[in-house]
């Protein structure tokens, strides 16, 4: 980088809507990858609104973000389970699944694991 960068989030550079109008993705380019906000509607789940984009048995993508809202479950390959919360940073690598805990939309910073996300391949 050369000098001084800011983009936002409410003016993205590419958004990404997930099957069945369940959410999307906004997302905008950094040096260091892409940095995003995602809104998961309640009723949302990896393995029924992603995976027909993404073609993998589970998400493969490594997450590094921050919960601004709701609540989400995660559920690992390996069997290891957490729930998300609003204020909660978060890491979660390859393989899991995922989905919208309640009646709220969980909506996700992540800036780490959604250059690739929900991206059709």
């Amino acid at each position: 980088m050369t000098g001084l960068l800011h983009k936002s989030l409410d003016t993205p550079e590419e958004t990404r809507p997930f099957e069945q109008n369940m959410g999307h993705l906004d997302l905008v380019a950094m040096d260091e990858g892409g940095f995003g906000r995602a809104v998961f509607e309640p009723g949302w789940r990896w393995s029924q609104h992603v995976k027909p984009i993404a073609h993998t048995d589970s998400c493969q993508a490594a997450h590094l973000g921050y919960c601004l809202s709701g609540h989400m479950h995660i559920a690992m390959d390996d069997g290891d389970q957490a729930d998300i919360g609003p204020g909660e940073f978060l890491e979660i690598p390859p393989g899991h699944d995922a989905w919208v805990v309640g009646s709220e939309p969980c909506v996700m910073i992540d800036w780490q694991g959604y250059s690739d996300y929900a991206k059709e391949k």
